[in-house]
């Protein structure tokens, strides 16, 4: 029976043997083909330089067999040409990880690292060295870059866009007008055509573009509204075009996109403009023409894909003839022209509006305010000078200052609010007095836009800036 078991122990000992043997064989076949599969080439050195372990991508390397390669020698290998450099024998001699760039004899430049591997006694024991292709390393860093120039343009569409006020930016027509203008604007939405808003100040040009841009084949990219007559004049280039780092004293130490970027596949609204100086119209003109955009102190040029919908209140063929507004840009910009018509002739969409605003005010303030027929009827007989932002405002006056449910609207007096009071002293000092309260209640209307408010008052907007300048002194 001990003669048996002793049989039967080294029948095991003989078969845990032979399991360990075939694992090894396994493990070491299956690293072998996790080696060869690798999109790296990877090949083991001594620390005397001699190839231990090379795997089937050294061959695009090397330009021979892997096979070939084990027991050569690193310094024979670059006697021969095979590559013009080791990074595996400067690792041997740092005693640390090296790269770098290397070319084989066929003339393909390899990013390598050579990682030693050292003892207990700080030894090295050999060299692991990978390397890749640099074109794909230079694609992969490409790609990478476009992925991040992506992220950023939405990042910085998300930065501007949170600067817009959003509210009530939905289109009402009920007027047969409005109605026949919707419809263009619909067909005209699935297009990359230019599109040109005209219209009085507060018609709605801006709900208008955003309508448009909302239903075209660019709606999923950002639409970045412009007001041209709000960037100061000397950083209109820097505000469109971007810059790089360093482009000028006092600029953004890691560069900016411009608008032109930040819009790249949506759509670009240029709000107001007419109020572009000549020379910046001559730099949008060449955009349009040629789709190419380049930042301030930059040499690259960025092709341009944006869709331009422009805006103006004011009449662009005078300006032409005045020799304010290029008739180049003009012809380029007012592809599909849509006027807007001034809210005192499409009364249904004056109470349209009334109602919509006086329904978002009750809402907000948990109000139940409703209008009078006699309210109704004042506003179909007011002028509404200052379109639908003018009317929504007397509104919210109307909402806040009545004490009862029912709102009653006296346009005479919203007119002439003063009319009522009794001004004292003298007749220079009461027209003072009215002329301040009248281009304060312009400039509330043109929400604090000198350019605007000047030309609505009929002046200069140096005038209109020294007069603002004997007020506040």
């Amino acid at each position: 029976m001990k003669v048996a078991s002793e049989h039967k122990q080294q029948n095991f000992n003989q078969q845990d043997s032979y399991t360990c043997e075939l694992r090894k064989t396994l493990e070491q076949q299956f690293l072998q083909q996790i080696i060869d599969n690798s999109s790296d080439a990877i090949f083991v050195i001594d620390k005397y330089g001699n190839v231990l372990l090379s795997n089937s991508g050294t061959e695009k390397f090397m330009g021979c067999k892997a096979e070939e390669l084990i027991g050569e020698n690193v310094k024979e290998l670059l006697k021969r040409g095979i590559y013009d450099c080791s990074p595996s024998m400067k690792a041997i001699k740092k005693r640390s990880i090296v790269s770098g760039n290397v070319t084989n004899r066929l003339g393909i430049q390899f990013m390598v690292t050579s990682n030693p591997l050292l003892d207990e006694n700080g030894d090295i024991v050999m060299v692991i060295t990978n390397a890749r292709d640099k074109n794909l390393v230079d694609e992969y860093i490409a790609a990478l870059e476009k992925e991040r120039l992506t992220v950023n343009r939405y990042k910085n569409a998300v930065e501007y866009l949170s600067e817009v006020d959003l509210e009530n930016k939905e289109l009402v027509a009920e007027s047969q007008q409005m109605r026949q203008i919707m419809k263009i604007s619909n067909v005209i939405a699935k297009t990359d055509s230019t599109v040109m808003l005209i219209g009085e100040t507060g018609t709605g040009k801006e709900i208008m573009a955003r309508h448009i841009h909302r239903n075209s084949l660019r709606s999923k990219e950002p639409l970045i509204p412009v007001n041209c007559a709000a960037i100061p004049h000397e950083l209109l280039e820097s505000e469109f075009f971007g810059y790089v780092r360093g482009a000028f004293t006092g600029a953004n130490p890691q560069g900016k996109p411009g608008l032109f970027e930040i819009a790249d596949k949506g759509t670009l609204f240029l709000d107001e403009i007419a109020e572009l100086p000549l020379a910046m119209q001559a730099k949008l003109l060449r955009v349009l023409e040629s789709s190419e955009v380049q930042r301030l102190g930059d040499t690259t040029i960025y092709k341009s894909n944006v869709r331009f919908i422009a805006a103006t209140n004011r009449d662009l063929k005078i300006m032409m003839r005045q020799k304010l507004f290029r008739s180049d840009l003009y012809y380029r910009l007012n592809v599909i022209p849509i006027d807007l018509p001034p809210l005192k002739e499409r009364p249904e969409d004056i109470i349209a509006f009334a109602h919509k605003f006086l329904e978002e005010l009750n809402r907000k303030y948990n109000l139940k305010k409703r209008f009078s027929i006699q309210a109704t009827q004042a506003f179909l007989k007011y002028s509404w000078p200052g379109n639908v932002r003018e009317l929504r405002n007397v509104i919210e006056r109307l909402v806040i200052t009545s004490a009862n449910d029912t709102l009653n609207f006296d346009y005479d007096l919203e007119c002439f609010p003063e009319i009522n009071i009794a001004y004292q002293g003298t007749l220079k000092s009461v027209m003072k007095a009215v002329e301040e309260k009248y281009i304060n209640q312009v400039l509330e209307e043109c929400n604090g836009r000198v350019d605007e408010a000047a030309r609505r008052l009929g002046v200069h907007r140096s005038l209109l800036y020294r007069k603002r300048e004997v007020k506040s002194t």
